[in-house]
């Protein structure tokens, strides 16, 4: 009976937490190559900003982006894959709408009319995402980078206005249909290309570029709008908000938002591209970012998922970059009195990272899922075959001042083969808030002398002196498990140090049949370690505490409890050089973390304190 109900137990819990980790909306984005996702292959610079999007929203909203290159609103339908859509939407989702690129093209397989056949399929996209229980949402082509003068600006005002009117609409930013016709090739450029050739098939070889920003798209333009006004759906005119951006940006900068690559520089282009209709990382990032806060004010329901962070980390290419070292890499140095935040989103990023000195006050924010992993550990080689030995094994380095990190995974996945650090710390007010730390052999090397660390929530797992170091650390209601009989602590305390480790209201856990776990030993003749109020696990050994074989230390050290709990709690066991506390008096955990400067993480949070430095 007691297994079935630790069974029936083990299950509840699985399915309650593959409950609260599934996504409480969907929003479907179907639409042009402008919206849609982009291989990664060979470097490719190029993205949609719908594949950009996820670095905007909470875990709480999943992105499903259909969009797909060469697409109209014609042929999405016609292709089936609208068909694809629909049955998926439920209840509450949302379905964001973006055609038009392809609409204005000749061929009948795609092209549309506004104000007819292109008006047609958008209302069936509303209709059928309302029947669903859907929301859809509207938007309207975001521009292309097609400068000219004022006088070329106005010839195409003056024909776009005729054309607007024969198509029963106002065109916003109106130009001819032979304009249109002229720029709309560029939405087929997918071959590696010359600048040369570039600009001949977009029709501005010899073109000069003014600093007006001529429409390419016009009464297409309006449709969307008119059906959202119609059928009372929200709409989004990116185009206005992607003209101003551009125009604002001029015809020189504004290149850093689409694809132009030199020749020989990248692997998917190796004859460069010059690309006025396609975004890249940069532009999808920016546009996205624009359409995010639209969206928030057009869209209020989904402003509370919403979250702008300085910069994003994605292994899918939905950030601003790939790897973690880039986002570190790319902190202006000693940014002060400004915290820089980076999003780290779901997936396993085997590198090693490094946090230099020079990167103040940076947050890492993890998704659920991140996991910054390594492998090497002390006895392996280096570059010139010299074992790397403990302090070079670390599969994370963090040295700069004022470092957050909140819900990511610290791994080091070399397994039980000596030393093998997840991650060094030598930096002071950091603070880490619900993040993991695995390994085996000195798992969490507090190395910063002098520094100060803060552990809240946070998981830490290993076998020997799993947690180890110089600086005075705190670890809040943190649950640390030994996977092997050993010791969960071996601090160096230096002699004079006020505090070395504090837990407050830990758990101390083990793997099934694990014995024999020391609190602590010391590495130093100083070490300082006091649990207050942890609840110990049966794997405590009754001594408590071990002297590493160092009779003289036990005069030195300072090692102490306060009110433990658990089958591991044995005060009247314990070795004749601990303490069992009275009271907490000098051990108040602001006290304990209060330093020259007040710092007080447990009070304040994230927020900045003593940073104008």
């Amino acid at each position: 009976m007691k297994h079935k109900l630790t069974l029936l137990l083990g299950l509840f819990f699985l399915f309650s937490a593959f409950r609260a980790d599934k996504p409480v909306i969907t929003i479907f984005m179907i639409g042009d190559s402008t919206m849609a996702n982009k291989p990664l292959t060979g470097e490719n610079p190029e993205r949609g900003w719908g594949q950009m999007l996820p670095g905007y929203l909470s875990e709480e909203v999943r992105v499903d982006n259909h969009a797909m290159n060469g697409r109209s609103s014609k042929s999405f339908i016609d292709e089936g894959r609208w068909d694809k859509v629909i049955p998926q939407v439920k209840k509450g989702d949302y379905v964001f709408i973006q055609f038009g690129h392809n609409d204005e093209k000749a061929d009948s397989t795609r092209h549309t009319d506004p104000g007819t056949t292109f008006d047609a399929n958008l209302k069936r996209f509303v209709i059928e995402t309302r029947a669903k229980g859907g929301i859809p949402v509207l938007f309207n082509s975001i521009v292309r980078r097609n400068f000219g003068t004022a006088t070329s600006a106005a010839n195409g005002a003056t024909n776009g206005a005729a054309i607007g009117a024969a198509n029963g609409n106002a065109a916003t930013q109106p130009v001819s249909q032979d304009n249109i016709n002229q720029f709309i090739s560029q939405d087929d450029i997918r071959k590696e290309v010359n600048p040369d050739a570039t600009r001949e098939a977009s029709g501005q070889a010899t073109a000069a570029e003014g600093d007006k920003l001529i429409d390419t798209h016009g009464a297409y333009l309006d449709s969307p709008r008119n059906v959202a006004k119609e059928l009372g759906v929200a709409f989004v005119d990116l185009n206005k908000i992607t003209h101003n951006l551009v125009e604002g940006m001029g015809p020189v900068e504004s290149k850093k938002l689409f694809v132009w690559v030199p020749a020989n520089q990248v692997a998917a282009m190796p004859k460069g591209r010059e690309d006025n209709t396609h975004l890249n990382v940069y532009g999808g990032r920016v546009i996205a970012g624009l359409a995010i806060d639209a969206i928030a004010k057009e869209v209020p329901e989904l402003a509370k998922y919403m979250r702008h962070y300085d910069l994003v980390v994605a292994k899918d290419g939905s950030g601003d970059f790939l790897t973690v070292q880039e986002a570190i890499d790319a902190v202006p140095d000693f940014r002060k009195n400004v915290r820089t935040t980076i999003l780290v989103r779901k997936g396993v990023y085997k590198e090693k990272i490094v946090v230099p000195e020079s990167k103040i006050n940076v947050s890492l924010i993890g998704q659920e899922g991140a996991v910054l992993s390594y492998d090497d550990y002390a006895r392996k080689a280096n570059l010139f075959g010299e074992e790397k030995g403990t302090s070079g094994s670390s599969s994370c380095y963090i040295y700069a001042p004022d470092f957050y990190a909140e819900n990511l995974t610290f791994e080091n996945s070399s397994g039980p083969v000596g030393q093998a650090v997840a991650c060094f710390v030598s930096a002071d007010r950091v603070y880490f808030k619900n993040c993991r730390f695995l390994g085996f052999q000195d798992t969490l090397y507090t190395y910063g002398k002098g520094c100060r660390q803060y552990y809240e929530d946070c998981y830490i797992e290993g076998t020997v002196d799993f947690i180890f170091g110089w600086s005075t650390a705190v670890f809040n209601r943190c649950h640390i498990h030994s996977k092997r009989g050993g010791y969960v602590t071996a601090p160096s305390t230096d002699e004079g140090q006020k505090y070395g480790y504090v837990f407050y209201d830990c758990r101390l856990t083990a793997d099934d049949g694990v014995e024999k776990v020391y609190l602590s030993r010391p590495w130093r003749p100083f070490a300082q370690a006091v649990f207050i109020r942890c609840n110990l696990g049966k794997h405590i050994d009754p001594a408590g505490w071990n002297n590493w074989g160092k009779k003289e230390t036990e005069k030195t050290v300072y090692y102490a409890e306060y009110q433990s709990t658990g089958e591991g709690a044995n005060p009247k066991k314990r070795v004749s050089f601990s303490h069992q506390l009275k009271n907490l008096k000098g051990y108040e955990m602001d006290t304990v973390l209060a330093g020259n400067d007040g710092w007080n993480p447990v009070k304040n949070g994230n927020e900045l304190l003593n940073i104008n430095r």
